[in-house]
């Protein structure tokens, strides 16, 4: 059920994660939501859903083959998309490196669903 009522325009969000259960984890979190949600498994294909999806929100995973989140951060418009890095590690480092690449919030897995939701309507509001 959503937190609230539904946007008459939904907010697309973009999850970029290698792992598919997580995909699907937190596809499932958004839609409940009534966010609409794209996908995608690497970084390349993230850039492509990008220019094709226009997500307001990206949830991005860094460690990935190929072009990593932090990669994918720094070649994004950060004023036509806001970056949610959602790792497994949770490393100040990692986190400094990520905000300095663009990157609007860090979270950790696991994760609250609830911390997710906020950060997204703190990033994209609905319309």
């Amino acid at each position: 059920m959503p937190r609230k009522a539904p946007s008459p325009k939904r907010r697309v969000v973009l999850v970029v994660d290698d792992d598919d259960m997580i995909r699907r984890l937190v596809r499932t979190v958004l839609e409940a939501d009534d966010l609409e949600v794209v996908e995608a498994s690497n970084g390349d294909r993230a850039l492509e859903m990008v220019a094709s999806a226009q997500p307001a929100i990206m949830v991005l995973d860094i460690m990935m083959p190929g072009l990593n989140g932090v990669e994918v951060c720094r070649q994004v418009d950060h004023d036509k998309v806001k970056v949610i890095i959602l790792t497994a590690r949770d490393d100040p480092v990692l986190e400094e490196d990520c905000r300095a690449a663009g990157a609007d919030a860090f979270i950790t897995k696991p994760f609250s669903s609830i911390e997710l939701l906020d950060l997204i309507d703190e990033l994209a509001p609905a319309k």
